[in-house]
């Protein structure tokens, strides 16, 4: 099976590394390619997203995502910059469910900012839909004001749009894992403002009738981000646009205690998928040796579940994780006192180590 590996930037190229070492300590079945991306690839050929990145993306069977940016690009014009690699890649490859597990493990509790009782157990699944929203929508731009009170000053704006096909689409997925969940979908809009969120609203209670066994609510998503840190546990899965689903995912990380434990897939209809951490590239502590690589380890064992129909081997990673945080490893982002702090690599020895 062929793996796409793309490191990227800021702690992109040592969080990636680490997570290759535990794919190789399951056996030889693995052919991994490495390729440029991001800020990386535009310092060797001018693109974010080189041609030959993006070819071998298409031909692997699944691809592992590091991180892109760094602060150094960002007087780089639009299309060149970093996090454009990213973008390109969901277009290109017509990834448009992107799931974002939160759970608290038992023994990083004490991490999250919540009380141990209202955060202990959480198991949320977030699906956000990809390829649609106010990121991708036209027309977009900045334009001289024609508004008589701000007449001839500069303006920006942004199309928020959805169509049927898309909203059914992404619902499907979200059903479909609720009923291999807790069997409830919570659909998350704001319908009471947005003539798109009412059109997604519409469609979702349309296709939650193919599925009379599932459970659907709806919520607005200034309430659904009070709810997220009020009463988490009260989630199974959530399904939401682009924009909300951005914004409600990075919430959701944080009550378990610290982004870099939440890995992430982003998946197209056959379930081919690109695999990478929820954080970004934090360029601060690039170097450092101090990022914490088990986001992207959990989303090498997500690769091995969805894409590469490998549960049992995704299994493996995701003991060896829980084995290696009830030793009391931790990295300096999950460090509590009375634990024992680890490097990068530190980190990584240990879920090779659990695995045998």
């Amino acid at each position: 099976m062929k793996i796409a590996v793309l490191p990227g930037d800021g702690i992109g190229p040592e969080i990636v590394a680490q997570a290759v070492r535990v794919l190789k300590a399951l056996g030889p079945q693995f052919d991994l390619e490495e390729a440029p991306v991001g800020g990386a690839a535009f310092d060797l050929s001018g693109h974010p997203l080189p041609p030959a990145t993006l070819e071998l993306a298409k031909k692997a069977d699944a691809i592992l995502f590091g991180a892109v940016g760094d602060w150094k690009y960002d007087t780089l014009a639009r299309e060149l910059r970093p996090e454009q690699a990213i973008l390109g890649l969901r277009k290109h490859l017509e990834l448009f469910a992107n799931f974002r597990p939160a759970i608290c493990y038992p023994e990083l509790t004490a991490a999250s900012s919540l009380k141990p009782e209202i955060i202990g157990g959480l198991d949320i699944l977030i699906v956000r839909e990809l390829n649609g929203d106010i990121y991708f929508g036209q027309p977009r731009g900045i334009r001289t004001s024609e508004l008589p009170l701000f007449k001839g000053a500069r303006e920006g704006f942004d199309t928020m749009h959805y169509s049927e096909p898309e909203v059914e689409r992404i619902g499907r997925v979200a059903f479909e894992a609720a009923r291999k969940r807790g069997k409830k979908v919570c659909s998350v809009d704001k319908a009471n403002v947005l003539e798109t969120s009412q059109l997604w609203r519409e469609v979702m209670i349309r296709v939650s009738k193919e599925y009379p066994d599932v459970e659907l609510s709806h919520m607005y998503v200034d309430n659904a981000a009070m709810q997220l840190v009020k009463a988490p546990k009260a989630f199974d899965v959530v399904v939401t646009g682009n924009l909300f689903g951005d914004i409600l995912s990075d919430e959701a990380a944080m009550l378990t205690g610290s982004i870099g434990m939440l890995p992430s897939a982003s998946l197209d209809k056959n379930n081919k998928g690109l695999y990478e951490p929820s954080h970004g590239s934090a360029p601060d502590i690039a170097g450092k040796g101090i990022a914490n690589p088990l986001a992207t380890i959990l989303s090498a064992a997500m690769m091995l579940r969805y894409s590469l129909g490998m549960p049992a081997e995704a299994d493996r990673i995701e003991k060896a994780v829980q084995k290696v945080l009830a030793q009391g490893l931790r990295t300096a982002d999950i460090y509590t006192e009375g634990t024992q702090k680890v490097s990068t690599v530190q980190m990584g020895d240990a879920v090779v180590a659990a695995l045998a």
